[in-house]
């Protein structure tokens, strides 16, 4: 009986941090220069599952600028110290191999800071966005007949795009309609590219606060199509230690009256966020989690300042001003460093295998079980990360049940 073939990965914005340390992560793992530390899906309810291993990743995808993605990985290890330069060395090959399965991406409209930094080939010229669509699409159908691959898991960790202050597309013929035009108010690249893969059954995962598959027509689209996605905005820092911390405080009745966050970063998102209009979504996202944990809205405040020194070393304060017994005021407060990339990374990685076992067994829209990976989750209330957590081994339980039952 032949072997299940390998798994594709489709990346947009490819040559950017998160992608490249994702990709010298899964590379590492393969060679055996890693632990898997930070993997989730390495942890003992997970083992269950047969997960793809790591050596049977493929990586292509686009993005809006001309790269090279060893170049790319190189220089992110050798400004933020996070990897050994002999090790990676050996992996050049691989990675060179990769370029071959790269194509040049697609931006929204040519007025903010993303298109802004876009290859010129990719703003000249373009026609109407279901052109676009054919095009990218395309590109992902070749990558997975070129590599003869399984199936492609398409994964979005492009810089944040701008808020939409528009109604999202609410129906199939709405969405349809208005791609036939070359620029709308309501739909980004980001929009574009879930609709690709979906168009190409391929599952998609949206790992920043941009709108992609979160339309009320491409979930629609999703189900019709067959295809398991979900996002959006991963979780890595600052909320994370919001949604194990702020439970606290509801199990104690102690009452929250300010929690205030002040963020430096100096990564290619960190330049990104310093325009409000693409700083409003991830703003947004942070903001929301404290209210739907605590049930009121204590006074809280998050602020991102672009710290170009910092790298990719992100570092946040924490100022939490609590009322306790007799009412007395009380406060903590923390000081955190971490390396934006290498905390998103282990989770991309996660989420990929996670969700080509959703596909494998037939699976369709919505993955609500992976909730505890993102700050927004689609179709979530839930923002305790115990509560979340719960919810995906419970997943796994009930898919180990059906197995043992299959096999008696």
């Amino acid at each position: 009986m032949p072997g299940k073939k390998k798994l594709g990965v489709w990346i947009i914005g490819i040559y950017g941090e998160v992608a490249s340390a994702t990709i010298l992560g899964a590379q590492a793992l393969a060679a055996g220069y890693s632990t898997t530390t930070g993997l989730l899906t390495e942890t003992g309810p997970f083992k269950v599952l047969n997960l793809t291993p790591f050596p049977d990743l493929v990586f292509g995808g686009h993005d809006i600028h001309q790269g090279n993605l060893y170049k790319s990985i190189r220089d992110y290890v050798r400004e933020n110290r996070v990897f050994d330069l002999e090790h990676l060395a050996s992996l050049q090959g691989g990675v060179e191999a990769m370029e071959q399965s790269i194509r040049l991406g697609t931006v929204s409209q040519c007025g903010d800071v993303v298109a802004s930094m876009a290859d010129p080939q990719v703003t000249r010229g373009q026609g109407a966005m279901e052109e676009t669509v054919v095009r990218i699409a395309q590109d992902m159908k070749a990558f997975q007949k070129s590599h003869d691959l399984e199936r492609v898991v398409v994964v979005n960790l492009s810089s944040a795009e701008p808020e939409i202050d528009e109604t999202l597309p609410q129906t199939l013929e709405e969405w349809e309609s208005q791609l036939k035009e070359r620029i709308s108010k309501n739909i980004t690249a980001s929009m574009l590219y879930a609709y690709a893969a979906l168009k190409n059954g391929f599952p998609y995962i949206n790992f920043t606060p941009s709108a992609g598959s979160s339309a009320p027509a491409l979930q629609e689209y999703a189900l019709l199509q067959g295809v398991p996605h979900y996002g959006n905005d991963g979780k890595t820092g600052e909320t994370l230690i919001k949604t194990v911390l702020a439970p606290m405080f509801l199990y104690r009745n102690l009452e929250v009256m300010s929690w205030e966050g002040y963020n430096l970063l100096g990564n290619g998102d960190g330049r990104v966020l310093q325009n409000p209009s693409h700083k409003k979504a991830k703003l947004r996202n942070k903001e929301e989690v404290l209210p739907m944990i605590l049930g009121y809205s204590p006074h809280s405040k998050v602020s991102i300042d672009y710290v170009p020194s910092l790298r990719d070393w992100k570092t946040a304060w924490d100022f939490i001003h609590f009322k306790g017994f007799l009412d007395t005021p009380m406060s903590i407060q923390f000081t955190w460093q971490g390396c934006d990339s290498i905390l998103a990374a282990p989770l991309v990685l996660d989420l990929i295998r996670l969700m080509d076992f959703a596909a494998e067994n037939g699976e369709k829209g919505l993955m609500t079980q992976l909730a505890c990976f993102f700050k927004h989750p689609l179709g979530v209330a839930e923002q305790r990360l115990s509560h979340q957590y719960e919810a995906l081994v419970n997943y796994v339980e009930k898919h180990t049940q059906k197995t043992s039952k299959k096999s008696i």
